[in-house]
């Protein structure tokens, strides 16, 4: 079966409007396909998902259509531009949401939805933040049982303050950009053929009982 990367775009702009992170994604894309993987891309907030830490928070709710494709995927890429320094408010909300994949633990094992899974993330922006968005993103996604291998990071950032954004740059020409969208894709399809053939074997609830025994 084909293996399939899966991109976020946490943009806070609605289709069609154009995205500077959707650029960057397809790059990336670009690079992951060459390599033979397919890819597919959901911009989140074209999607009707609710603010929560489960999987379903009822209603009219997509995110567990999202989260059907996330489980399927081999690859997860979260994109996401800078605001104020930071990431944007829809990937702070994806990963809320994926906070409910916790108590979907596997029955036997413990391990959480997102285990077997290799992760990276992209960043666009026009001010400063890059490497706090890349750190704080891979962080919760190796706690939500993703594996983060080297190099798993892609960003563009320009001049600070207000101006051209990737796109009217010219970023698809910074030479940074591409290396690393070369150095993310390539590490990252090495880990997930690797947890393929070699699953994590951790078993979290036979530690959780070791650790009761020596605790209060």
């Amino acid at each position: 079966m084909a293996m399939k990367v899966l991109f976020l775009n946490c943009t806070l702009k609605k289709s069609p409007r154009v995205s500077n992170t959707r650029a960057l994604i397809d790059k990336a894309a670009a690079i992951f396909n060459e390599l033979g993987v397919e890819s597919e891309v959901i911009r989140v907030v074209d999607h009707n998902v609710a603010f929560g830490v489960s999987s379903d928070e009822g209603g009219e709710d997509e995110w567990p259509l999202i989260l059907t494709k996330i489980k399927a995927c081999d690859i997860l890429v979260i994109a996401t531009p800078i605001w104020f320094g930071v990431l944007s408010s829809v990937a702070k909300m994806v990963i809320e949401r994926l906070d409910g994949t916790y108590m979907e633990a596997d029955p036997e094992t413990g391990q959480y939805p997102l285990y077997g899974k290799a992760a990276g993330v992209i960043v666009t922006g026009n001010e400063d933040g890059a490497h706090d968005v890349c750190s704080t993103l891979l962080f919760n996604l190796t706690h939500l049982g993703c594996t983060v291998p080297p190099n798993a990071d892609c960003y563009w950032v320009g001049d600070a303050g207000p101006g051209p954004s990737y796109i009217e740059a010219g970023g698809d020409r910074h030479l940074y950009t591409n290396r690393t969208a070369r150095y993310m894709a390539h590490n990252l399809v090495y880990f997930a053929n690797l947890l393929r053939k070699n699953p994590i074997p951790t078993n979290l609830k036979n530690l959780d009982e070791e650790a009761k025994k020596v605790s209060d």
